[in-house]
């Protein structure tokens, strides 16, 4: 749980947490201090920590910091009613990435469950504690399982080639998760397999996710990369520069459609016209069974200043005063865009019969 990088986003000690400052990356490596559910809140909606799984720890640690110091004198039952009350207040910072209202959910069960035996408030933050710091731990183990279950899957796709040229949106790497990444620890697995020719990145724009952390994590990591216009995505699949697109996921509907970062659905529909496969990597925890297709997703709007100015809206204004903004954070793609789901617990892939995804029996057989 230590500093072990100048890459880990997530800093933490028991009664300590650190977040690193992205709105900064790459020029400046700066780290917050978060001592409360509402400095975690804040940051989280601010997108100084960003990226689903990141942002559900981020979360859980913040309240985790919060109760580890605090002087409560209620009962169990009204301490696990104060964590339920301060999750459902975290989960409020950003609707659309579904891991952290999925860890909000679990953690609320588990103090629950705690509070029908235990005679002692503090066993109530204990418990929530140690479930926090787990999910620290286990979010780094699944990404490695993501990276390897990608690699060999592309790998096999891909007819063993041995130079495999891959394009990503966004940032899901280090920076995304509590360590290594989803769909950029693929690109890590491939490269460290010996098989990755190149890793294109985009932009991403408004906010830049791409060409400010993506970027930043390919050159730290000595892989070999090259930035892109977002726009220039199309003309890089016509040239045959890239036999793959491998995206992140915020929250992977029941039939597959999957809400990602603005700009993924034009990815999507711009391989399948090239022919190029195209695949979501995110842990199980981004798959929300209870919305049967990506029409239901919660699609976060963002503030107009991430379009007007500079530094995603810190900024000089760039665009005319008086114009009016359309500002979504996220797209849906439909799932018969999507060649395969890469989870930690293997690949969600189509049936032959009707080319669809049947991710209900998989998440049955995963459990």
């Amino acid at each position: 749980m230590g500093e072990s990088c100048a890459l880990q986003s997530i800093v933490y000690h028991r009664g300590s947490l650190r977040l690193l400052d992205q709105r900064k990356l790459p020029l400046e490596v700066a780290y917050i201090d978060v001592k409360c559910s509402t400095d975690g809140w804040n940051a989280i909606r601010d997108m100084v920590v960003r990226g689903a799984p990141a942002i559900a720890i981020a979360a859980a640690l913040a309240l985790a910091v919060e109760v580890s110091g605090l002087d409560f004198t209620g009962t169990p039952a009204e301490a696990a009613s104060f964590v339920s009350e301060k999750l459902e207040y975290l989960v409020s910072s950003r609707p659309t990435a579904v891991n952290l209202s999925d860890a909000a959910t679990k953690l609320q069960s588990l103090v629950s469950r705690t509070a029908e035996t235990e005679k002692d408030a503090k066993a109530i933050f204990q418990a929530y504690i140690d479930a926090a710091e787990t999910m620290l731990v286990d979010d780094v183990a699944d990404n490695k399982a993501i990276g390897s279950y990608g690699a060999e899957f592309l790998k096999q796709k891909l007819g063993n080639s041995k130079h495999i040229s891959v394009l990503t949106h966004c940032n899901t790497g280090s920076l995304a998760t509590a360590g290594y990444g989803t769909a950029l620890g693929v690109i890590r697995a491939l490269h460290s397999g010996g098989i990755l020719e190149k890793a294109f990145c985009t932009e991403t724009r408004p906010f830049n996710q791409g060409s400010r952390l993506t970027a930043f994590e390919l050159v730290h990591e000595k892989i070999p990369a090259t930035l892109i216009a977002d726009s220039a995505a199309a003309a890089l699949m016509k040239n045959g520069r890239v036999q793959a697109v491998i995206v992140g996921a915020d929250r992977i509907a029941a039939n597959g459609d999957t809400a990602n970062k603005i700009g993924t659905y034009n990815l999507a529909i711009s391989a399948k016209h090239h022919g190029v496969q195209f695949y979501v990597a995110a842990p199980v925890t981004s798959i929300d069974l209870s919305l049967p297709s990506g029409d239901e997703i919660v699609i976060e709007e963002r503030s107009p200043k991430e379009l007007l100015n500079t530094e995603g809206g810190l900024g000089k204004q760039v665009a005319a005063s008086g114009i009016s903004v359309w500002n979504p954070a996220f797209d849906v793609t439909p799932a018969n865009l999507i060649t395969a789901i890469i989870t930690e617990k293997g690949l969600v892939t189509k049936s032959d019969a009707d080319e669809t995804f049947n991710i209900k029996d998989f998440m049955q057989s995963a459990k």
